[in-house]
C-alpha cells in the first residue's frame, strides 16, 4: 500500500491570495493570519501573492485567471459573505462556492475556500480570529497540504525495499 503523507515545509514554491476587499475589517484578519501561516511554513515573502478584488464574487474570476498562469502551487480564497435580509446572501455564497470549485476542476491548481459565509458579523469575528480561530490561518494549511499532496501524487510511488 502507498501512503502519501505531505511535507508542509514546501520551500521555494509560489503562492496566491485572493482577498475580497468587502468587509474589509474581516478579510484584513484572515488576510493576516494566512501570510503569516504561509511565512511560518517556509514559503519566502517573494513567493505570496496577494490580488485584492471588489467582493466575494469576483474572487472566483481572479482565482482562475492566477491559476490558469501556471505560476501557483496554490491558491487561497479569502473573504465573506454575511447574510442580510434579502436572497442576494445565497446567490453570492453559490457564485463564489461553485466558481472556486470549477477552478479546481478545470485548472488541477488546488484552491483553498476561506470564504467565510455568516448569518451576522458576529460570527464572521469569531472565525477571523476569535474565539472559532482564523479560517485564514486554516485555508493556508489546506494549501500548503494540497500543493504538497499533488506534487506527490503527480510523482509514481516509490519502490519499497525487499
Amino acid at each position: 500500500m502507498n501512503t502519501y503523507a505531505p511535507d508542509l515545509e514546501v520551500g521555494d514554491q509560489r503562492f496566491a491570495v485572493v482577498v475580497a476587499r468587502f468587509n474589509h475589517l474581516v478579510s484584513a484578519a484572515l488576510l493576516e493570519a494566512c501570510e503569516s501561516t504561509l511565512l511560518a511554513h517556509g514559503t519566502e515573502a517573494h513567493n505570496i501573492d496577494v490580488a485584492w478584488v471588489p467582493g466575494a464574487f469576483e474572487i472566483p474570476q481572479a482565482v482562475r485567471v492566477l491559476a490558469e498562469s501556471g505560476r501557483y502551487a496554490a491558491i487561497v480564497s479569502l473573504g465573506s459573505v454575511i447574510r442580510g435580509g434579502t436572497p442576494h446572501f445565497e446567490y453570492v455564497c453559490r457564485g463564489v462556492t461553485d466558481g472556486v470549485r470549477e477552478v479546481i476542476r478545470d485548472t488541477g491548481v488546488p484552491v483553498a475556500f476561506g470564504v467565510l459565509t455568516t448569518d451576522d458579523m458576529q460570527q464572521a469575528m469569531a472565525r477571523s480570529g476569535g474565539e472559532h480561530g482564523n479560517k485564514g490561518e486554516e485555508a493556508a494549511l489546506a494549501a500548503l497540504e494540497m500543493a504538497a499532496l499533488c506534487g506527490l501524487l503527480a510523482e509514481p510511488p516509490q519502490e519499497a525495499n525487499r
